[in-house]
């Protein structure tokens, strides 16, 4: 298991921990190289890489560890609420199985001091009805989340379909460049590619008949607003 500086970590490994990185930087002012320093450490090659970028930011202080991760403070109100939230489960937030984790912990946490309180804060300073469309991240798919905007009238919430391409144009485009010129085709390179797209993307946007028969095709249909043309035009 791997953990942020200081996550997870007694005290003892914490300072442990410390020591090879002020070791390593010790050999970072010496200027030896990432793969030598990682081997006499025993440590990944990322990690050295890591606090590389660290000490040639912040130097050696930027090594020093970080102690203990800070639990998020919660009013004794919120700390009701998530004990409320935690005894729906983990299915009813959308996670698979029925395990709490710290991962999911933090995240329902974060959902339930800041989601709230951003939505609140945007229907005050617009004074109008708030919209949301959310896709399905797993706080966004809370019991909490639903049963807070059920009781608000100004609150709406549209969920989007985990994978709708049925309901999207830009289906029907990749269909038709799949089906034409990037049919059969090695590539040699990135630029070969790129010239390629762009050469079928051309032909595409001057065939209008196509685009618009990408949007039949989801039984969508475009509105057109009069534009206001601006004043110093």
């Amino acid at each position: 298991m791997r953990y942020a500086q200081g996550g997870g970590l007694t005290a003892e490994r914490r300072r442990l921990r410390e020591r090879i990185r002020y070791e390593a930087g010790e050999r970072f002012i010496r200027g030896e190289r990432t793969t030598v320093i990682a081997k006499d450490l025993r440590v990944s090659e990322r990690s050295v890489e890591r606090w590389r970028r660290a000490w040639r930011e912040g130097r050696m202080d930027a090594l020093a560890s970080t102690g203990p991760p800070k639990l998020p403070k919660l009013s004794d109100a919120q700390f009701t609420e998530l004990e409320k939230e935690l005894a729906l489960g983990p299915a009813e937030h959308g996670w698979e199985g029925q395990r709490w984790t710290l991962v999911r912990i933090r995240a329902l946490i974060a959902f339930t001091s800041d989601y709230r309180d951003l939505v609140v804060r945007a229907h005050i300073q617009l004074g109008a009805p708030i919209v949301l469309i959310w896709d399905n991240l797993n706080t966004h798919r809370a019991a909490g989340m639903r049963e807070y905007a059920d009781g608000r009238d100004w609150l709406t919430i549209i969920q989007l379909p985990s994978y709708a391409p049925d309901l999207n144009p830009v289906e029907g485009i990749w269909s038709l460049l799949c089906r034409g010129p990037l049919a059969n085709i090695a590539f040699t390179d990135d630029d070969h590619l790129e010239r390629t797209l762009r050469r079928g993307l051309r032909h595409i946007q001057h065939r209008p008949d196509l685009i618009d028969g990408c949007l039949a095709d989801t039984g969508l249909t475009l509105t057109r607003h009069p534009t206001t043309p601006r004043r110093d035009q």
